[in-house]
């Protein structure tokens, strides 16, 4: 009996949290801004122009040497560019 009532209680309480969502002026409870939706769907290309670049300027003898560096079991540390400090100056 006592598990009845409980049920029952449960029913009632949340049958009362529907009201909310019948009072909604959208179409449907899972309606967003379709304003924005529609803008962003019929944008051209939405990424930056600049992230089609491939060409990428590097150092190819540099970037063989740490890859050989590497392979050998050497340090990590590498060769910094002139006047920049990579640690305490003693």
């Amino acid at each position: 009996m006592k598990l009845r009532f409980g049920l029952v209680a449960i029913c009632l309480a949340l049958g009362g949290c529907n009201t909310y969502w019948e009072r909604s002026d959208t179409i449907s409870s899972t309606a967003g801004d379709a304003v924005a939706a529609n803008m962003v769907m019929q944008m051209t290309d939405p990424w930056p122009p600049n992230s089609r670049n491939t060409n990428i300027p590097f150092d190819g003898e540099r970037m063989q040497r740490a890859v050989e560096r590497y392979r050998a079991g050497g340090s990590g540390g590498g060769a910094s560019a002139p006047g920049v400090s990579t640690g305490p100056s003693q």
